[in-house]
């Protein structure tokens, strides 16, 4: 009698377990090696785009996006696990159902994405998009310098930092485009590659800058060391 209820009990806590399995399944979005569909493709096209993944865009998580995968984390302050669950998807910029607010982490980051994009939208608006990525970009290449402010507010109020905020640019409201370039840069994608000044030559009155060694030219800027 004891071994049949023993048996039953254990019945009831194998499907107690595949039911709770089953909704966290659906809940939280999961992709590891071997998944497969939209939400992959997803993945490697922004990873792909950001210089993280120099593979096919085909839905199929293999050892490339593993690795593009383990890149981002590790770039983003992640564990780095090569699997992309919850925290990885935010990271990336997709959405998931178990996206939530998070406190003051939330309201931290989206501060700090407001303040980019005005930057981006006072300082670019008009430059081709992956110019737009880019002054994004030096900010957060400034924030990672020791030779500046360690925050995205710090090195954009620096005094004689941006033309734009001691003329009253910075506070105007940015466009939808100046908000994805912010994003992106936020999520890792730096077309400049490690660059921390950037000037127009049509405009640019300071000598010094012409100084700086140029890596790159986008639109109307030309981006330094």
């Amino acid at each position: 009698m004891n071994k049949r209820k023993y048996i039953f009990l254990g019945i009831i806590v194998f499907s107690i377990a595949i039911i709770v399995f089953t909704f966290l399944g659906k809940t939280y979005a999961l992709s590891k090696y071997g998944s497969t569909g939209s939400e992959v493709k997803e993945i490697q096209t922004k990873l792909k785009r950001w210089g993280y993944y120099d593979g096919s865009v085909d839905g199929i998580y293999g050892s490339r996006t593993v690795a593009a995968v383990k890149k981002f984390q590790k770039k983003n302050g992640l564990t780095v696990d090569g699997i992309v669950g919850p925290k990885t998807l935010t990271a990336l910029g997709i959405k998931t159902s178990s996206s939530s607010n998070s406190g003051n982490t939330s309201s931290s980051n989206s501060s700090n994405l407001n303040l980019l994009s005005r930057l981006v939208y006072s300082e670019a608006r008009g430059e081709p998009y992956k110019g737009q990525v880019a002054v994004a970009a030096v900010v957060l290449n400034r924030v990672a310098n020791s030779s500046f402010p360690n925050t995205i507010s710090g090195v954009i109020y620096q005094s004689g930092a941006f033309d734009v905020v001691s003329d009253g640019q910075i506070n105007m409201s940015p466009d939808s485009t100046a908000i994805k370039a912010a994003q992106d840069a936020l999520n890792g994608w730096d077309p400049t590659s490690g660059c921390i000044y950037y000037f127009n030559p049509k405009t640019a009155t300071s000598k010094w800058i012409w100084s700086r060694p140029q890596v790159l030219t986008i639109g109307n800027h030309i981006f330094c060391k």
